[in-house]
C-alpha cells in the first residue's frame, strides 16, 4: 500500500505521537477490506504505539475507528483513505495520538465549549480536493469534544448510501441525520453553523477594531499578495476574506505558477495563508463585504459585511475574485448538487458509468470531458459557438477519446429532472433551431467566471461585464480605493497575474496614503 518514501514519511510523523492510538477495523471478506487491512498493518507496525484490531462491529465495512484509550473519541473513516485523504488519516493519526493542533486557542476553546449531540457523517471521494477540509476540521472536533462523532466515508465504496441519500456532489455532510452543508467548508464556518452566537460575538470584535491604513477586501492570491506587500511597508493592514484562497482553493493541478513547478489549489491556497501570517496583518476570515461606502472630505472608506460589522480604512483593496457562471437556465437551480455540478474533479466519482455532459468548449470544458472521460460511461461537451475554443492539444486529445460525444452551435435551454435528481439536458440547434433532449445522469457547467461586484454596483465604475474598471495602477473611480485580480478588467484570469496586480495595487495605495497625508 505505501511506498518506502511515504512509509518513512510517516513514520518521521509518527514520532510525535505521545499517547496510545487503538486501530478498531470493521471488516468483511472483500477485496477493499484487504485493502484496508493490509494499510492498517503498515501503519501500525511504524510506531509502538499503535494497536490494530480486526474485532470492529460497525455495519460500514470495509471501515475503522480511532481511539485513544481512557478517552471519549468517536472518529471513523469507512473506506480507505488515500489520494487526497491520506493527509486527513495522518493528520487524524496525529490529533488522537496527542499531538497538538495548528488551530488557535480561541477555537480550540470554542470547540471544547459546544453543547448538544452533533453526529456528522462526510461523503467524500478520494479524488475531490475540497473534501480534506471539511474531513480533518470534523474530525478535530471529535477529538477535542466528546459530544461531536464524524465518520468520514467514501462515497465510491458505499454507493447504496450514496444512491438513497441522492448524493450528487462532495462533500456532502450530513448532521444528525439531516443535510447540514455541501462543497468546501472550514473548521471556523462549520463552528460558525451551530455555534448559534458565533456570529454575534465575532462582529462585536470587528465593529472595535480602530481604522486599518490599508483594508483588503478578498483573499484569494490577488488579496495575499496585496497584504504582504501592504504590511512590509509598516502601515496597518487588515483582510476581511469570506475564504481564504478564494477561487485557488477549487482548483486541482496547477502547472504554471512561476518557481512552482506543479502543486494544488489548497495546497498553494495555505500556503498563501501561512505567507501572510509572517506579518502583522489582522486577518477576518468568513467575512463578506455587503456595501463599500467611500470616503467624504478626506475621512475614512467604510465596508459593511454580511455579519452585521463594519471595518473603516484610510484606502481599500478589492480582491473580491469570481465564481463559477451559471447557464441561467430553468432547472439549474432547482437540481444543483442533483446532477447539476461545477467541480469535475470533486464530483466526477460519483457519476461512475453514467451519463454526462459538460457545458463549454474551452480550456476548462474540454479539460473537465477529458477527466471525466475516465471515469463515466459516455460524455457529451455541448459548446455555443460553432467550433471548440480549447488548446490545440487539448482537442486532439479530446477526440482520441471513444466515449466521448462533441456538439457545438448549441444552446442549453433547460435542465431536465423527475423532480428528485437530472435525468437530461435540453438543447436547441443554432443552426437549425431544432430542439434535441439528452437523457443523462450529470452536467458539469464550465463555461467561464462572473466576478464578484453585486455588492460594488453604484459604488465603483464597473465594465459591461461586471469587472471593476481599473488604470495601470489597480486605482478604481473612487480615490483611495484601489482593486486587484479576477475581479477587475484586467485581462487573462491567472494566478500569477493576480499575484502581480495585487502587490501593484498596495503599491499603489502606499503611494497613496504618503501623498493624501503630507503636510500641504
Amino acid at each position: 500500500m505505501l511506498d518506502a518514501t511515504l512509509k518513512s514519511q510517516l513514520k518521521t510523523y509518527l514520532e510525535r505521537v505521545s499517547q496510545p492510538i487503538e486501530i478498531v477495523a470493521s471488516l468483511d471478506d472483500g477485496a477493499k477490506s484487504r485493502e484496508l487491512h493490509d494499510l492498517l498493518v503498515e501503519i501500525a507496525g511504524l510506531s509502538n504505539l499503535i494497536t490494530l484490531s480486526a474485532d470492529g462491529t460497525d455495519a460500514r465495512r470495509p471501515s475503522f475507528s480511532l481511539n485513544r484509550p481512557g478517552a471519549d473519541i468517536s472518529l471513523r473513516f469507512a473506506g480507505i483513505p488515500m489520494g487526497h485523504e491520506f493527509t486527513s488519516l495522518v493528520l487524524a493519526l496525529l490529533q488522537v495520538g496527542g499531538h497538538p493542533s495548528k488551530a488557535s486557542a480561541e477555537v480550540i476553546e470554542q470547540i471544547q465549549a459546544l453543547e448538544g449531540d452533533f453526529t456528522f457523517e462526510t461523503y467524500f471521494s478520494l479524488s475531490c480536493q475540497n473534501c480534506p477540509d471539511v474531513v480533518q476540521a470534523l474530525n478535530l472536533m471529535a477529538v477535542l469534544n466528546p459530544n461531536v462523532r464524524h465518520v468520514a466515508i467514501d462515497g465510491a465504496l458505499f454507493q447504496d448510501e450514496v444512491e438513497s441519500r441522492k448524493i450528487m456532489a462532495v462533500p456532502s455532510v450530513y448532521l444528525n441525520g439531516e443535510v447540514f452543508g455541501q462543497g468546501r467548508m472550514g473548521l471556523e464556518e462549520i463552528l460558525g453553523k451551530i455555534d448559534t452566537n458565533a456570529g454575534a460575538r465575532q462582529a462585536e470584535k470587528i465593529n472595535a477594531k480602530d481604522a486599518f491604513d490599508v483594508l483588503v477586501v478578498g483573499g484569494g492570491p490577488a488579496g495575499a499578495a496585496a497584504a504582504i506587500y501592504a504590511a512590509r511597508k509598516g502601515i496597518r493592514t487588515g483582510v476581511a476574506a469570506e475564504r481564504f484562497g478564494g477561487q485557488v482553493l477549487d482548483t486541482l493541478a496547477i502547472e504554471n505558477f512561476i518557481s512552482v513547478q506543479e502543486t494544488e489549489g489548497p495546497k498553494l491556497a495555505m500556503a498563501l495563508e501561512e505567507h501572510v501570517k509572517q506579518y502583522d496583518v489582522d486577518i477576518m476570515n468568513l467575512q463578506r463585504g455587503e456595501a463599500l461606502i467611500p470616503a467624504t472630505d478626506g475621512g475614512l472608506h467604510e465596508v459593511r459585511l454580511a455579519g452585521g460589522a463594519s471595518l473603516k480604512a484610510k484606502t481599500v483593496i478589492l480582491a473580491t475574485g469570481a465564481r463559477w457562471r451559471e447557464m441561467n437556465v430553468p432547472g439549474e437551480q432547482e437540481y444543483r448538487a442533483r446532477g447539476v455540478a461545477y467541480c469535475p474533479h470533486c464530483d466526477g466519482p460519483l457519476f461512475k458509468g453514467k451519463r454526462v455532459a459538460v457545458i463549454g468548449g474551452g480550456n476548462s470544458g474540454v479539460e473537465a470531458a477529458i477527466d471525466l472521460a475516465g471515469i463515466v460511461a459516455q460524455v457529451t461537451l455541448i459548446e455555443f459557438d460553432s467550433q471548440l475554443r480549447a488548446d490545440a492539444v487539448l482537442q486532439r486529445k479530446l477526440h482520441s477519446l471513444a466515449n466521448v460525444k462533441v456538439i457545438t452551435s448549441a444552446l442549453t435551454t433547460e435542465v431536465v429532472g423527475n423532480g428528485e435528481k437530472v435525468t437530461g439536458l435540453r438543447y436547441k440547434d443554432r443552426t437549425t433551431d431544432e430542439v434535441h433532449d439528452l437523457a443523462l445522469e450529470g452536467i458539469f457547467v464550465q463555461i467561464g467566471l462572473l466576478p464578484n461586484t453585486d455588492w460594488l454596483k453604484g459604488t465603483v465604475e464597473l465594465s459591461p461585464r461586471g469587472e471593476i474598471i481599473v488604470d495601470a495602477k489597480g486605482q478604481t473611480s473612487v480615490p483611495g480605493v484601489f482593486a486587484a485580480g479576477d475581479v477587475t478588467t484586467v485581462p487573462y484570469k491567472q494566478i500569477v497575474i493576480a499575484v502581480g496586480e495585487g502587490a501593484k495595487a498596495s503599491l499603489a495605495a502606499f503611494d497613496h496614503l504618503i501623498r493624501t497625508s503630507a503636510p500641504a
